[in-house]
């Protein structure tokens, strides 16, 4: 997926990130951290990268999503001494050991490494989204979309979410789904003896279960009742197994 790489400077410009996303922005000091912005009710907005840059944080963001994180920052910005622009910079992706300069996604170590560079990278033939899917990891538009919640798309698994930090917009809910409710909704990893469709209604005991989500070869991410699971899971004439992921 294409990439805009934001830059935000301004001496408030940590205490202004940090009453907005999910995750504790004062971690910068140790490399990317991976966050999301939320509704008031708790819903998925957008999901990106802080990286420190010196006097500025730069945001990495799906390129989808850059126009309407912006307006949305500045809305939020009032009187704070925060300025957000552009920053002209392509990301570069890798996996193994972590190149200078670079920082280790921390999402999972095996999602390998980015870095910010004034050039575009070159070819790239690493299969993210076979990775990603194997690993668990959902992706703005498929399955993060304006319905989410971050608990049930395993943010705090993917180290996205921080129950410590104070408030944000739309803490309580998540504080809410995190110590008072147990989830019954959520991310899965699917499996299957032969390839299944995106978006394939997903069966238990003749009921509506959940959705096939990204597909790469047999394996799958879909989004399932996890009450609706007992009597097996089928799709499109094939049994599957699965593994909770929230």
């Amino acid at each position: 997926m294409s990439r805009e790489i934001l830059k935000i400077t301004g001496e408030d410009r940590e205490h202004f990130l940090q009453g907005l996303v999910s995750n504790d922005v004062t971690r910068l000091k140790h490399g990317l951290v991976y966050t999301a912005m939320l509704t008031p009710q708790g819903k998925y907005i957008a999901d990106f990268f802080l990286v420190p840059a010196g006097d500025a944080i730069l945001l990495d963001v799906d390129a989808r999503l850059a126009q309407m994180l912006m307006q949305r920052l500045t809305m939020y910005k009032l009187r704070s001494k925060v300025s957000l622009e552009p920053a002209g910079l392509c990301l570069h992706r890798g996996l193994g050991a972590v190149p200078e300069g670079a920082f280790a996604d921390p999402r999972h170590e095996a999602l390998g490494w980015r870095a910010y560079r004034e050039d575009p990278q070159g070819e790239d033939k690493t299969d993210w989204d076979a990775l990603r899917i194997a690993l668990g990891v959902p992706e703005t538009g498929t399955e993060l979309t304006p319905d989410s919640f971050i608990l049930e798309m395993g943010f705090e698994r993917l180290n996205g979410v921080d129950f410590k930090k104070g408030c944000y917009v739309g803490q309580e809910v998540t504080a809410r789904m995190k110590h008072k409710t147990e989830l019954r909704k959520g991310l899965a990893r699917i499996e299957g003896e032969v390839p299944l469709t995106e978006g394939a209604e997903i069966i238990s005991g003749g009921k509506a279960a959940g959705t096939v989500l990204s597909v790469a070869g047999t394996t799958a991410l879909a989004y399932l009742r996890f009450d609706r699971t007992e009597a097996g899971l089928e799709a499109e004439g094939q049994s599957l197994s699965f593994e909770r992921l929230d």
